[in-house]
């Protein structure tokens, strides 16, 4: 997360995806978090330049390296040496960012017209946050503040 945190120009930009990963009930995404390194806020607009298309890079987080595809509407991150992988969908239609993995979808956060951020919480609920630091302090306090290792939920 840091090389990603210092490459995205804004801040609240980083720590609202930061949280949104950690919030997320789909195992796979345990290890994504510090495997996201973007290296600009067209992660967050949607824009994908198509000469980025097919490009992978290598990156290393605090629990290893990944694999950082970049897709046309997206990003794929598989964990070096591992088989599963995780899909970063842009769905420019709901301005969202998904996560797809075992054929399931779940909607990580969703950008209002206003410029406030919808997240989706791990309880099911969802909380909406302004690009500024109060927004960030709330979505903080909402996740606990912590990183906590998700389980697969078929087995819950």
């Amino acid at each position: 997360m840091k090389d990603w945190n210092q490459g995205v120009s804004n801040k609240f930009v980083n720590e609202l995806i930061f949280l949104a990963f950690h919030i997320v009930p789909v195992y796979e995404i345990a290890y994504l978090a510090d495997a996201l390194v973007l290296n600009s806020i067209e992660f967050w607009s949607g824009s994908n330049p198509t000469a980025s298309i097919g490009e992978v890079k290598t990156v290393q987080g605090e629990n290893g390296e990944y694999l950082v595809k970049t897709n046309e509407n997206g990003y794929t991150i598989t964990k070096k040496g591992e088989d599963k992988s995780v899909d970063l969908v842009y769905n420019k239609e709901n301005n969202t960012w998904n996560a797809v993995a075992d054929g399931q979808s779940f909607e990580l956060v969703k950008m209002n017209e206003d410029g406030t951020a919808v997240l989706s919480l791990q309880n099911g609920t969802s909380m909406t946050v302004t690009p500024d630091a109060q927004g960030i302090a709330t979505a903080r306090i909402a996740t606990g503040n912590s990183l906590f290792l998700l389980q697969d939920n078929k087995h819950n």
